[in-house]
């Protein structure tokens, strides 16, 4: 695990409020050197910190249902579960955490037809003992 310096998390922040920064534009965002801007991120990426460059539109919000899941586990085969819901395109996000429920997914689908295929998909994979999902309706 490498070390994660105050410059380094400038150029984080710098990167998530743009991911299409050039380097120049980051070196400016960051008040550090374009060449040290590339050596960070190279750093940042063959570390394993920055997993992947990706884009945000307002499609998510527009054309598409939304629905958490809460999934509990068989302990014994939490791995394999987290690795089989990572491979549902739908599964937007995926947490740990505590309590009832061993994870959290984020689903979004264009349908309630699309919620109801991926929530059979999951319920489906060996290890799940038990699921409860809520469609998002609206921001409060």
């Amino acid at each position: 695990m490498i070390e994660i310096t105050q410059t380094d998390r400038r150029l984080l922040a710098a990167l998530k409020n743009n991911a299409r920064a050039s380097f120049t534009e980051l070196a400016a965002a960051t008040r550090i050197s374009r060449a040290t801007v590339k050596s960070r991120l190279t750093r940042l990426i063959d570390g394993g910190v920055i997993r992947r460059f990706t884009i945000e539109t307002d499609l998510e919000d527009r054309d598409s249902v939304r629905a958490m899941t809460t999934v509990e586990l068989q302990g014994s085969m939490s791995r394999k579960v987290i690795r089989d819901l990572r491979k549902i395109p739908e599964v937007a996000s995926l947490h740990s955490t505590n309590g009832k429920w061993d994870l959290v997914a984020e689903i979004r689908t264009e349908n309630l037809q699309g919620v109801d295929r991926v929530l059979r998909q999951i319920r489906e994979i060996s290890g799940v003992l038990n699921s409860e999902t809520s469609l998002l309706l609206d921001v409060a």
